[in-house]
């Protein structure tokens, strides 16, 4: 509902332009007639469809966003889809990134993101926002106010109705029509949020999902009607009075006032000489024929608006099938949150930099997190080659936000890696096997066979973690390469083998040969 009219200094196009300061006045929001409808639904046909689509291409929208505004209140297929579009993308997780490492960036990206917090009913705005998915776009107004430190904030942003939008037939310029203004006014600067959606490329009155699917509406709500008048026909068996030749006008009508009362209360009274039969009709597969048309309709408006129908309709497919599907609506929710953090980042993130900070620095960025779940583990994973194996600097800051943990308080308990088990000591340091070794000679100097093997198994199990660290970019290449035939052919080229053989040189392997060497050379000269 939009919020009431705020009692101030009226709005005044000539002056209120939103350059220097915000626009604190109500331009669009507040009028109680924005209720009202034509109602164009009514009595729909294909005729009267084409002259409202033909009216919204030449700049008056109005009965073609108060038709599409119907559609999504009577066709449930099509809310539910578009209630899926939406949704999905309101309920992830967002960031405010700030535009560089300085303190004045960490400075701005803190006070927009509080910002962005304290906006009243975020999701719900992000909803109104994400209405230009059905109509092509969608017009949000933004009320501006100064809080006790004089930084300007934003209260609260209203939805306004698109039936208010026009374009003007001479500059093709986007207006807007108010209570004050029926003939229109250019939309002032960081005074709206204005999200546009193109499900295909051409004229913006024409980029909306619910222009696409609005033929498909139509057949259906046909096929509907046609069903119910069936249904109301065919449903109920047919009730048939037979009256005797002799009978009188009065006992005719009190036979036809019987059959008909049956219908409602299943109870009347007749002449003796009277009779009523029930005839059952059997009409299933001409009632198929609606119902099949009817899922038709359903499946068509799903694949427009989220692209496949094994998700979004019941109906049979395999498991690749259903992975493939939902991978499709997974893009579709990728594309809409990055248009829709396009659009925040242009119309409210910008706004508050400019008129808080000046045009003269960067503006952080808005983000959404719509990584799929599994995909943490494969970015653990990631950051965990990163940071142990090539030793990258990476803040903690950036690990805490990246993953959505709080950051730990003073005082506050934390988790604990778990300590080593003392039955399993970690291997010792390369500098150490040669003490090590040593220690062995001197304890088993009797048995020299059992010298020679445990050096031999001491060194086999020093030499585990060296091998694992020196087969790393072999292994990378493995994990790189998923064309056996350019993995074949780039192992047979001599200097990428060469190449490989560089990354694979290791000097504890060398010092550890060495030092196993020399003490087996010892115990041969005791021998």
């Amino acid at each position: 509902m939009s919020r009431k009219r705020k009692q101030g200094k009226p709005f005044n196009p000539a002056i209120d332009t939103g350059q220097g300061k915000p626009v604190t006045a109500v331009v669009a929001v507040g009028n109680i007639n924005d209720k009202y409808s034509t109602y164009p639904s009514n009595g729909l046909d294909p005729r009267r469809l084409a002259r409202i689509f033909r009216q919204a291409d030449q700049g008056d929208v109005m009965s073609q966003m108060e038709l599409f505004e119907e559609i999504e209140e009577k066709d449930t297929h099509i809310f539910s889809q578009l209630q899926t579009r939406k949704l999905a993308v309101t309920g992830l997780d967002w960031t405010i990134q700030p535009a560089g490492i300085t303190d004045i960036d960490k400075e701005i990206a803190d006070f927009v993101e509080n910002a962005v917090k304290k906006i009243p009913r975020l999701r719900e705005v992000m909803l109104d926002i994400m209405d230009a998915v059905g109509k092509g776009i969608s017009v949000s107004e933004i009320d501006w106010e100064p809080d006790k430190n004089g930084n300007f904030v934003i209260a609260g942003i209203e939805w306004v109705h698109s039936k208010k939008l026009f374009w003007d037939y001479e500059t093709d310029e986007m207006k807007l029509c108010t209570m004050e203004y029926p003939e229109g006014i250019s939309l002032p600067e960081n005074k709206f949020v204005v999200h546009r959606y193109k499900a295909k490329s051409g004229y913006p009155s024409r980029a909306g999902i619910l222009r696409i699917v609005a033929w498909m509406y139509l057949f259906k709500n046909y096929d509907i009607k046609d069903w119910a008048a069936f249904c109301e026909i065919y449903g109920m068996p047919l009730r048939l009075g037979k009256y005797n030749a002799a009978a009188s006008k009065e006992d005719k009508e009190a036979l036809a006032e019987a059959i008909i009362n049956l219908g409602a209360d299943a109870a009347g009274i007749i002449p003796e000489t009277a009779e009523i039969q029930f005839v059952e009709s059997n009409k299933t597969t001409s009632a198929d024929i609606y119902e099949s048309f009817a899922r038709y309709c359903d499946e068509q408006t799903s694949k427009a608006i989220v692209g496949q129908t094994l998700t979004a309709d019941s109906g049979g497919g395999s498991y690749a099938q259903g992975k493939v599907h939902a991978d499709v609506r997974h893009d579709l929710t990728v594309a809409d949150a990055q248009a829709l953090a396009e659009t925040i980042n242009e119309c409210i993130v910008q706004p508050l930099v400019l008129y808080n900070f000046g045009p003269s620095v960067d503006c952080p960025v808005f983000q959404f997190d719509f990584k799929e779940a599994e995909d943490l583990k494969e970015t653990v994973d990631i950051y965990k080659t990163l940071v142990c194996d090539m030793g990258l600097k990476i803040p903690e800051e950036h690990i805490y936000k990246k993953f959505a943990i709080p950051k730990p308080e003073n005082g506050e308990r934390v988790l604990e890696p778990p300590s080593v088990n003392p039955s399993q000591p970690a291997p010792p340091q390369p500098e150490q096997t040669m003490l090590k070794m040593k220690d062995t000679l001197d304890k088993e100097t009797e048995d020299r066979q059992a010298v020679i093997d445990s050096m031999t198994d001491t060194a086999v199990a020093y030499s585990d973690k060296i091998f694992e660290k020196m087969f790393q970019p072999l292994l990378k290449l493995l994990d790189n390469e998923t064309d056996l035939t350019a993995l074949k052919k780039k192992l047979e080229d001599k200097d990428e083998l060469k190449k490989l053989y560089e990354e694979m040189e290791s000097p504890e392997l060398n010092d550890l040969l060495t030092q196993a060497v020399y003490l087996s050379s010892l115990v041969g000269r005791v021998d």
